[in-house]
């Protein structure tokens, strides 16, 4: 598979805030903040097309996106997720003292996402990254 090598800034946005009203299980939350935005000439390199899935993985984890044409720039190099569940999957979890994790300028590689790869619902996301088994300790 293709990779990109990009800068990662998160932020929060205007609809991931009206997402909220309805609920961070619904999906209009969801459809706000799993995805990433990406720069139109990037997503040529990808391969890959607006509304795809994509792996965004650095060295704190890896999560699955939907990929979406940045219509701010060009900014090539630099991709953009919302804060939320997905974007702290791959943010440092370490504060160094602030309170609040580092969500800017974290590296990473963007690829498309293998077909048994998907946008996961904010329960699956929780279930996959925090959850436990059944019966296990």
């Amino acid at each position: 598979m293709l990779g990109l090598t990009v800068v990662l800034l998160t932020g929060r946005t205007l609809r991931q805030g009206q997402g909220k009203e309805y609920g961070k299980l619904s999906e209009r939350y969801w459809k706000s903040v799993a995805k990433c935005e990406i720069d139109p000439d990037d997503l040529k390199k990808l391969g890959t097309t607006d509304g795809k899935a994509v792996k965004v993985t650095t060295s704190y984890g890896s999560v699955v996106l939907r990929a979406v044409k940045s219509l701010r720039g060009p900014h090539p190099g630099k991709v953009f997720v919302p804060y939320g569940p997905w974007a702290s999957v791959v943010a440092d979890s370490k504060t160094h003292g602030t309170g609040m994790p580092s969500f800017k300028g974290i590296q990473a590689v963007v690829e498309p996402a293998s077909d048994l790869e998907e946008v996961l619902t904010l329960k699956e996301l929780l279930l996959s990254h925090y959850g436990k088994k059944r019966g296990s300790q």
